[in-house]
């Protein structure tokens, strides 16, 4: 079997390196992502990073990720599907890594492309300017909040604001304990609060007369573009989510001018998280798949 290995910080900047490689820059290949969300484990086979993933009470194996990916490199992940006794789920794939694995392995492979997993990708300049009619609505909302709150204050992810940070997660994830994965969410919010140093975080917290009413955190995917992995806000502020959101991108292209995209992750098939992401007119989406051999038999992702 493949040696794999829980995640640890000391090997992100050699995993990083390796992700750069993945074929797109979806969330999939975050080091951000794989250390915070569920039981995940890596192993470096050469010149690539293979990854066995636990989540949700399934086992997959993302798309290798490396300068070296061939038909062994899957033929690596088979053999130790086989060996563990499980069977073999492909994820995190785009079209061009489905085209090669039907090139590699004509006819074997049955593919899954559900419109809720793909991402949602911004330019930055879209959403730290928002001009043009189509984002009039964002601008009223903006404008109606720091109306009402002139004296809102936007500071960026430190020792000092992070304390408040996790203060106004914690609330927002007690009004919603009873919904599905929630918990999940916040046990990740948790560990990127406690070690958002070491993984590059980037994050900013609005405050309204001294209370943080809103914060988002994220981390590089490659170059060009920063992967948001969390933003909430107080509702009880409407238009906190417009202002924390156009501030982040302001912060990123002020700082980092390398960064042209901002990925905003998928919408999990949620009607309303839908609207909302559309509403900020992604400049494109990364489409995403997963994939089993045609001689299992699956029901659901």
């Amino acid at each position: 079997m493949i040696p794999f290995e829980r995640l640890t910080l000391d090997k992100k900047p050699e995993y990083d390196a390796l992700l750069r490689h993945a074929s797109h820059r979806g969330c999939a290949f975050s080091f951000a992502n794989l250390y915070l969300w569920g039981r995940q484990c890596a192993a470096r086979v050469g010149e690539n990073l293979l990854i066995f993933s636990h989540f949700g009470g399934k086992t997959m194996y993302p798309f290798p990720a490396g300068p070296d990916v061939g038909k062994d490199t899957v033929e690596l992940l088979m053999a130790d599907a086989a060996q563990r006794g499980i069977p073999l789920r492909l994820t995190g794939l785009n079209t061009h890594d489905v085209e090669q694995l039907e090139v590699w392995f004509p006819g074997r492979f049955r593919f899954h492309c559900g419109r809720d997993g793909h991402e949602y990708v911004y330019a930055i300049d879209d959403l730290a300017d928002l001009k043009g009619k189509k984002y009039q609505p964002k601008r009223n909302h903006i404008n109606r909040f720091l109306g009402e709150y002139p004296d809102a204050v936007i500071l960026p992810l430190s020792d000092e604001t992070q304390p408040d940070a996790v203060a106004l997660a914690d609330r927002w994830y007690q009004q919603r304990s009873a919904e599905e994965d929630a918990a999940m969410e916040h046990a990740a919010l948790r560990r990127a609060f406690a070690h958002w140093k070491e993984l590059g975080m980037v994050g900013l917290v609005l405050y309204v007369d001294g209370q943080a009413v809103a914060m988002t955190m994220g981390s590089f995917l490659g170059e060009d573009t920063v992967d948001v992995h969390f933003e909430k806000a107080d509702l009880a502020f409407p238009g906190a989510y417009a202002v924390i959101n156009r501030a982040f991108a302001r912060h990123v292209r002020e700082h980092y001018p390398q960064v042209q995209y901002l990925n905003r992750e998928e919408d999990m098939g949620l009607e309303g998280l839908r609207k909302a992401k559309l509403s900020y007119y992604p400049h494109h989406m990364v489409e995403k798949c997963w994939a089993h051999l045609m001689t299992e038999e699956f029901h659901d992702y």
